[in-house]
C-alpha cells in the first residue's frame, strides 16, 4: 500500500497564530526570576518573533506489524510563517544537531532569540526539521533503529558550555560568548542541558529515511536554502546529491561530516567513518562507485591538537558532480573544536569538484564562539553573515 508523502498532524495542521507579547522586560513584575526555564512563567515575556505555524509529518513508509501495517520514517516538520508575510523566493529549512531537536532553532536556553525569529522577522518561510528518530520524529520501526543517550551534563560542559576550562585543544581557551558560566547548575546551562534527547546510533538506517522524507518535502516546498548545525550536516549533503535541483544553497554552522574519520581529544587518535566520504550511505561519485572500498583514502597533514590532519581522496580524486552543484557554506567559531578540522571537509569538497565558501568567524569581527554559536551572546551576528551569504546567493541569481 503506498502511503501519502505528506500526513497532517492529528488536525493541527491549521494556520493557528502564535501570539507572543512584546519584548521589552524580562518579566511583568521585577520580582519574578526568568532565568532559563524559570522563564516558563506566565509573568515572563517572550522575545520571540510572531508567526504563524502549521505542523506536517513528512515522508514515511508502510512496515508489516502483527495487527497490520504501522507508519514508519515519517518526519516531523514545523512550518513557520512572518505575519508581516513572506519576502523572500526560497524558504529556509533548518537541520539540528545530533542529541538536540528543532528547538534548538527557536528561543536560546537564556531566552533570547533564537536563529527561527531572525530570519522570520526579515520576512524569510521557515521549516524547522526533528531528525529522524529524534524528538517529534519518534520511530516506530525499532528492529532498523537504536537509540543512544543524548549526551552528559559533563561532555555538554567540556565540549560546548565551557570548553575553556579544561581545553582539549589550544582554542578553547578563546571561548567568551556563552550565556551564564556555562557549569553544571547555572540555570542557562541546565536549560540547555535538559534540552539534549536520545538520538538514533543506526546511521545507515537514519540517514535513508531522512534522505527520502527530505527530498519528498522539498518536492513540494520548492527550492530552498538548507541550514544544519553540526551532525545535521549529513542530511543537506545527502539531499544536495539526491534532489541538487531543489537545494538553493547548503550552509552549515560547523560541518560535523568530517571525511572518512572522527577525531579523538588526542593527537593521531580517532576512528573511521562515514566509509562515502560525506556520508554514510552511497553517494553519486564520478566515475561511479559500486561499493566505498572503491574510494582510496590518504592521510594529509601533520596532526596536532590545534589542526588536524585530513583523510581525503587519494588523487585522482572522484567528483560528486550533484552536490558540488549545489552553493555551499560553512562558518566555523574561533574557540570551537571545529576550528581544529572543519578545513578538511573544505578541503575535500574542492578535491570533488566543489567550490565552497568558509568563513571564520573570528576573520569578520565576530569573536569568542563555541560550537553552539547560534545559542551564544552574539547569535545574531551569526545569524546576519548567514543571511549575507544567502542575499549573495540569490544576487547571482537575479532574484
Amino acid at each position: 500500500m503506498r502511503y501519502p508523502t505528506v500526513f497532517s498532524a492529528l488536525g493541527l495542521a491549521g494556520a493557528v497564530s502564535a501570539y507572543v507579547l512584546p519584548p521589552t522586560a524580562a518579566a511583568t513584575n521585577s520580582s519574578v526570576d526568568c532565568t532559563g526555564v524559570h522563564a516558563i512563567s506566565p509573568k515572563c515575556r517572550s522575545s520571540e518573533t510572531k508567526y504563524f505555524r502549521d505542523v506536517f509529518y513528512v515522508g514515511g513508509r508502510s512496515v508489516p506489524s502483527g495487527g497490520g501495517n504501522i507508519l514508519a520514517d515519517q518526519v516531523y516538520v514545523e512550518k513557520l510563517t512572518p505575519t508581516c508575510g513572506v519576502k523572500h523566493p526560497h524558504p529556509l529549512v533548518f537541520f539540528h544537531g545530533g542529541a538536540g531537536s528543532a528547538v534548538t532553532w527557536l528561543n536560546t536556553p537564556d531566552n533570547r532569540k533564537g536563529f527561527a525569529s531572525y530570519f522570520i522577522q526579515k520576512g524569510y518561510m521557515v521549516y524547522l526539521v526533528d531528525q529522524i528518530a529524534t524528538g517529534r520524529s519518534a520511530q516506530q520501526d525499532t528492529t532498523d533503529f537504536a537509540l543512544a543517550n543524548g549526551t552528559t551534563v559533563q561532555v555538554v560542559q567540556g565540549g560546548f558550555s565551557a570548553p575553556e576550562l579544561a581545553p582539549t585543544y589550544p582554542q578553547a581557551t578563546l571561548h567568551t560568548q556563552w550565556p551564564g558560566t556555562g557549569q553544571i547548575g547555572d540555570p542557562i546551562f541546565e536549560a540547555f542541558a535538559h534540552a539534549t534527547v536520545p538520538y538514533t546510533t543506526s546511521l545507515v538506517a537514519g540517514e535513508t529515511a531522512m534522505r527520502a522524507s527530505i527530498c519528498s518535502m522539498l518536492s513540494m516546498v520548492g527550492a530552498s536554502y538548507l541550514i544544519s548545525h553540526s551532525s545535521g550536516a549529513q542530511y543537506p549533503i545527502l539531499v544536495s546529491n539526491d534532489c541538487p535541483e531543489l537545494v538553493a544553497g547548503n550552509i552549515n554552522l560547523e560541518h560535523s561530516t568530517q571525511p572518512f574519520w572522527n577525531y579523538g581529544s588526542t593527537v593521531d587518535s580517532g576512528s573511521a567513518a562515514r566509509a562515502w566520504g560525506l556520508a554514510n550511505t552511497p553517494l553519486t561519485y564520478d566515475p561511479p562507485v559500486s561499493d566505498p572500498s572503491e574510494l582510496k583514502v590518504e592521510v594529509v597533514g601533520e596532526d596536532t591538537l590545534a589542526l588536524r590532519n585530513c583523510h581525503l581522496q587519494a588523487e585522482p580524486a572522484r567528483k560528486l558532480p550533484n552536490i558540488a552543484s549545489v552553493p555551499y557554506l560553512c562558518t566555523t567559531g574561533e574557540a570551537s573544536v571545529h576550528a581544529t578540522y572543519d578545513h578538511c571537509v573544505i578541503e575535500f569538497l574542492k578535491q570533488a569538484g566543489g567550490n565552497p565558501d568558509w568563513i571564520k568567524l573570528a576573520d569578520v569581527g565576530i569573536h569568542g564562539n563555541g560550537h553552539f554559536g547560534h545559542l551564544e551572546k552574539n547569535n545574531m551576528e551569526i545569524a546576519a553573515v548567514v543571511e549575507g551569504w544567502i542575499k549573495e546567493q540569490d544576487a547571482k541569481k537575479n532574484l
